[in-house]
């Protein structure tokens, strides 16, 4: 699904995939984020992601003009797991809503590891 805002001037559509873009982006700004994660299907092992594929380690669900957010992410060893979770939320829920009005209801959080 797509994100759809109306206005006097007419639609604006913002897909899944621009949003799962800057909650990705968002994250990467967060200290404490090693990196985006996303999980092969066929051996369960987790892949850390380079910056050209952000999207892949966030799932996002559109409702009318409501965003919820699925990030996995991967971690910096040492640094408090509760503190950088709830940085990431503020900040990914902060920036979209700043950059595309939409309401974000919703962000979840899945740390699929950590690295030293």
């Amino acid at each position: 699904m797509a994100a759809r805002k109306r206005n006097s001037l007419g639609e604006i559509i913002i897909s899944d995939d621009v949003l799962a873009t800057l909650a990705g982006i968002s994250a990467m700004e967060c200290y404490g984020i090693v990196g985006m994660a996303a999980k092969r299907p066929t051996d369960g092992l987790v892949e850390l992601l380079g910056l050209e594929n952000l999207s892949k380690g966030v799932k996002v669900n559109t409702q009318e003009n409501e965003v919820y957010i699925n990030l996995y992410i991967i971690v910096e060893y040492g640094i408090s797991i509760a503190t950088v979770a709830k940085n990431v939320m503020e900040t990914v829920k902060y920036n979209i809503e700043n950059f595309t009005g939409m309401t974000v209801k919703r962000v979840d959080i899945s740390v699929e590891g950590i690295r030293v």
